[in-house]
């Protein structure tokens, strides 16, 4: 026998008792989706209906008795209510599991104890049951309203119910709206005494949106306190706080976990650490267990349970564009790598799918695009699951690399700008999605990324690129690539940066070797190796042994490349340094003046490497004493450097040191000091104590300061 049948038994004086005791109505437990026949039966027997007691109001249970923050949101929800003269529409937006719902629990408990809404508090689910079916349930059993016959439709019925409702303010409750169209036929008329309150996950195109954000790391913290205890918080504060951070302060994943903890009686750390090995969202603390009414009755669903609600709304675009998204780092999203990624899509397929995530809050678009780093969890275990999952992958490794390409040797202020929103991305393909790298790509994003930290002097972070960029090549490609020899060339550039040149001269030479093993002599990386080899000899004072390297270098270049190329340049730059340093000031400085023109002629004005060609020429011509011709040339080459790599960079502190030097020359002690002071300040800070460049301006400095105090 179905239910509407017993009720009819019921009504007609059906007495049987045992379905009386398996079948009960009752304000509490009534289910709304019994449909209109239901309706249609209690409107033949209202006498049966008790009159109703006390407030009229339905609010559910809370999820939590730990109610942390949000105070300011809900004093502007209430604020937003206020208005006495029309009904008003306040929203709450946000994406799954960020506390809406328990939000307007706390507002609507709130002010059933201040009697804001003396006429009722009435709750309405969205996401499942029949609106209209629930608000006449609510008035027939809350408010003793009982509907007459022949009203037609449930939208009549509910506009009967709204004109009769009983007097005073009262607030209704649209929880979990799924479309807005859903509920606006329910919405008008509705007198001013009508304040609504909807939460949603959508953005509506209605005014002022309440929207909420993760809580932040205080409040985060202040909630595992009341969860798990104080005592235990402040004992594992650090791993309390990671724990915060590694969950992306959701609320909802705060509570499952801190309820986890203090059920289970284990420490933070013991969690962090089982989160981290089996997974976020497939750990048990953040599911609800089956059948277990201590956590059922306060929270209805897990955290992928959350998100699986929104999932299950988008398109099959939307959700493809979700696991594409979920390749990229937890960092803002430039969109024309997401484009680039996206082979398949068409740009407006693409917007349109954008949109649905933004609409559901599960693409944060505050200027930037970004995933909550749960939901990205959520999107990669979508993402494995993809028939072409794999494919998807090779194409978002592929538009990583081209980006990776636009990193240069050297890099200006400007470039670093353009490049940093890259660089996360870059690294999460290098870091976890080495296998979807073709072998022709395989050392790119970690040579770029090695030659974006070495450029700007930041050595400690472009280290480990480098060294796992040999371990990756090696491992795959073998002993004997070209792409070895190139990761191993990286690294000695990186130890000659930083002076370690006892370790730079044997990857030099393995690189050159290998170079020429596999390419032959007559090969621009093999001309490469050589000039720095050279260049490495010659700042150990090894003179004879760098210039048949130069020369061999230059030679090669020109042959391969052509007279006018920047590597031509460099090769004709070193070489006439050399020289300098020999005191042969007449063979360097038409090498000077040739590397500078042809760097002008191809690199433009304003780049680092005609800066570097400019106090060159002028430390030749400090050496001939040629001071006034010098001066010029330093103080351009120290503003271009200023201007294109920051006031802190090495390259920086060099001309300070030069200047300073042509400064003591001069005996113009005032002028000098600050500049030896200064250079000497961002040599330590960059360089450290112990470079060379650091010990040569410290002596050069203290040697100043005797020339000083012996005039």
């Amino acid at each position: 026998m179905n239910l509407v049948s017993y009720l009819l038994g019921i009504i007609k004086g059906t007495n049987n008792k045992h379905e009386e005791r398996n079948v009960e109505i009752s304000e509490g437990n009534y289910n709304e989706n019994i449909g209109r026949d239901f309706i249609q039966v209690i409107n033949q027997s209202s006498a049966k209906i008790p009159p109703p007691t006390g407030f009229p109001q339905n609010i559910p249970t809370s999820r939590t008795n730990k109610f942390i923050g949000r105070q300011t949101q809900l004093e502007a929800l209430h604020q937003q209510l206020q208005d006495s003269n029309k009904v008003t529409i306040a929203h709450l937006e946000g994406m799954g599991g960020i506390g809406k719902t328990e939000l307007a629990i706390q507002y609507s408990l709130k002010h059933l104890q201040q009697n804001s809404y003396p006429g009722g508090i009435c709750w309405i689910r969205c996401r499942e049951e029949d609106i209209g079916l629930q608000i006449v349930n609510f008035t027939r059993y809350k408010l003793g309203l009982n509907l007459p016959e022949n009203l037609g439709t449930i939208d009549h019925q509910v506009k009967w119910l709204w004109e009769r409702w009983q007097k005073g303010n009262k607030l209704i409750v649209l929880d979990d709206v799924k479309n807005f169209s859903d509920i606006q036929p329910y919405l008008l008329p509705l007198s001013s005494e009508f304040k609504v309150l909807i939460t949603t996950r959508l953005k509506l195109d209605l005014d002022n949106p309440l929207f909420l954000n993760v809580l932040t790391e205080s409040e985060a913290l202040e909630l595992l306190r009341q969860l798990v205890g104080s005592h235990k918080v402040n004992q594992e504060l650090a791993t309390a706080t990671e724990l915060g951070q590694r969950l992306g302060y959701l609320p909802l994943a705060l509570q499952l976990v801190g309820r986890y903890v203090k059920k289970r009686g284990i420490s933070l750390a013991e969690e962090l650490q089982s989160l981290e090995k089996k997974g976020l969202l497939s750990h048990p603390s953040l599911e609800i267990p089956q059948n277990d009414p201590a956590w059922t009755a306060n929270i209805n669903l897990g955290a992928a349970a959350a998100f699986e609600l929104s999932w299950q709304e988008l398109s099959k675009s939307a959700q493809e564009l979700g696991c594409l998204l979920s390749l990229f780092a937890l960092a803002p999203i430039p969109w024309s790598l997401v484009e680039s990624s996206a082979v398949e899509q068409s740009k407006e397929e693409l917007e349109d799918a954008r949109v649905e995530l933004v609409n559901l809050h599960l693409l944060q678009s505050d200027g930037n695009y970004q995933l909550h780093q749960l939901i990205q969890e959520f999107f990669r275990e979508k993402q494995n699951k993809l028939k072409k999952a794999d494919e998807q992958k090779r194409n978002f490794c592929r538009a990583i690399v081209e980006k990776a390409r636009e990193i240069q040797q050297t890099i200006t202020l400007s470039d670093i700008n353009n490049l940093n929103p890259f660089i996360p991305h870059i690294a999460e393909t290098a870091t976890i999605y080495q296998d979807w790298l073709s072998d022709e790509d395989l050392i790119v994003p970690f040579k770029k990324l090695g030659n974006f930290y070495n450029s700007q002097g930041a050595y400690t972070q472009a280290l480990p690129w480098y060294e796992q960029s040999i371990s990756v090549t090696r491992k795959r490609l073998g002993e004997e690539d070209c792409d070895v020899a190139t990761s191993l060339n990286e690294l000695g550039l990186l130890y000659y940066d930083q002076g370690r040149y006892s370790e730079a001269e044997p990857l030099y030479l393995q690189a050159l070797e290998l170079y020429k093993k596999l390419l032959g002599e007559s090969h621009s990386y093999v001309a490469t190796s050589l000039n720095n080899l050279g260049l490495l000899y010659y700042d150990q004072g090894r003179y004879s042994e760098a210039e048949p390297l130069y020369l061999q270098a230059l030679e090669l270049y020109k042959k391969l490349l052509g007279e006018s190329h920047p590597d031509v340049a460099q090769s004709l730059n070193n070489l006439a340094a050399l020289y300098d340093s020999q005191g042969k000031y007449s063979e360097a400085e038409p090498l000077y003046l040739q590397a500078l023109e042809l760097r002008k002629k191809l690199l433009g004005e304003s780049h680092p490497d005609v800066a570097q060609s400019l106090n060159n020429l002028a430390a030749l011509y400090k050496s001939q004493g040629r001071y006034s011709e010098a001066e010029p040339l330093f103080l351009q080459a120290l503003e271009l450097k200023k201007k294109l790599l920051g006031e802190s960079h090495p390259y920086v502190a060099t001309s300070l040191h030069w200047l300073a030097l042509l400064y003591k020359s001069q005996r113009k002690y005032n002028q000098a000091e600050p500049l030896y002071q200064k250079a000497l300040a961002i040599y330590e800070k960059t360089l450290g104590a112990n470079h060379p460049h650091t010990i040569a301006c410290q002596n050069n400095y203290e040697i100043f300061k005797q020339a000083k105090n012996n005039n």
